[in-house]
């Protein structure tokens, strides 16, 4: 705990979110002695524990699963005295310093704050799709895609991220099928294009995934196919396929920094260039919650270590 008269609950450096950024950030403000605390909230590790395999994150020649890769690089920062609060901050007030955040009740406050909260894939919101997830239901063609090697996998979407992840995705399946609600795609054309040309793709439109479909064999689940409803006329098929992909796009998690902190049209915090500057002093943003370009473990990690760097230089120069 950093000391402020004795200020149990002040700290020099407040991390919001416990993923790969988070972490990060964490890993180098504690090594520079700045004690920093991590608030971890409502999905400690953020969005790799809903990833199974991670073969993509240097350093694990024979990859590593989602959730331990976050056990340990929280292991890590503890060694260095870097303390985790699994409490979600519910209210943040950057009008003054020091900075002000809350938790439902409880108040906490430091003198720098690194905004680590990720994004969040969207989803369909359906019981049997995070039943399977991690089994067949993924959020991310570029984490999976591997794992399905000749095999058939729908997609969900009919914009940009849709047809990325489907043209991305045929260079493992056999088969891809893109599934659409409607009948016309907002992507943009050269995507949809590209997508169209591809001889491994297919498409479905007006359809709705109701249902994933899946076995449970020797305490192992796999997905096994979906229930689709047409759109027009409301009745339903059964699809066998080894994969489901969610092209919907991704939400940053920034609900609680609205008017307070600038961020674009759609919800993603703005930095300075080349810097984790946010249009506060003394308020930095790493990973998902800033980049809807990347969007990777590694490029998070990244920013995560500009972050604590940024931080701890603006903390010197204020003293």
């Amino acid at each position: 705990m950093s000391e402020n008269n004795g200020n149990k609950k002040h700290h020099k450096v407040a991390i919001i979110g416990g993923g790969p950024a988070g972490f990060t950030a964490a890993l180098y403000t504690a090594r520079a002695e700045l004690k920093p605390v991590v608030f971890e909230g409502m999905q400690p590790g953020g969005q790799l524990t809903i990833t199974t395999e991670v073969e993509n994150y240097p350093g694990f020649e024979h990859g590593i699963m989602g959730p331990e890769l976050m056990d340990v690089m929280r292991k890590q920062v503890h060694r260095f005295g870097a303390e985790s609060i699994y409490k979600e901050i519910t209210q943040v007030d950057f009008s003054k310093r020091p900075f002000k955040l809350k938790s439902y009740d409880e108040e906490y406050t430091a003198d720098a704050v690194i905004i680590a909260t990720g994004a969040s894939a969207k989803l369909l919101g359906i019981e049997s799709e995070s039943k399977y997830m991690g089994y067949g239901v993924s959020a991310c063609a570029t984490c999976d895609g591997f794992f399905f090697k000749g095999l058939k996998v729908l997609v969900v979407g009919g914009g940009d991220t849709a047809m990325e992840e489907a043209t991305f995705l045929t260079k493992f399946a056999s088969e891809v099928t893109i599934v659409h609600r409607r009948e016309e795609f907002r992507a943009s054309k050269i995507m949809l294009a590209r997508a169209q040309k591809n001889p491994k793709i297919k498409f479905m439109t007006n359809k709705v995934v109701k249902e994933v479909l899946g076995v449970e064999e020797d305490g192992k689940k796999r997905m096994t196919g979906v229930i689709l409803e047409d759109t027009v006329d409301g009745s339903t098929e059964q699809i066998d396929t080894d994969g489901l992909f969610m092209g919907i796009g991704h939400k940053p998690n920034t609900d609680l920094f609205k008017d307070i902190l600038d961020m674009d049209e759609t919800g993603y915090l703005k930095i300075k260039p080349g810097s984790t500057y946010t249009n506060i002093e003394g308020v930095f943003a790493a990973g998902d919650v800033a980049d809807k370009t990347y969007r990777q473990a590694v490029t998070a990690a990244g920013t995560g270590c500009m972050a604590a760097l940024d931080a701890e230089r603006w903390l010197e120069a204020q003293e």
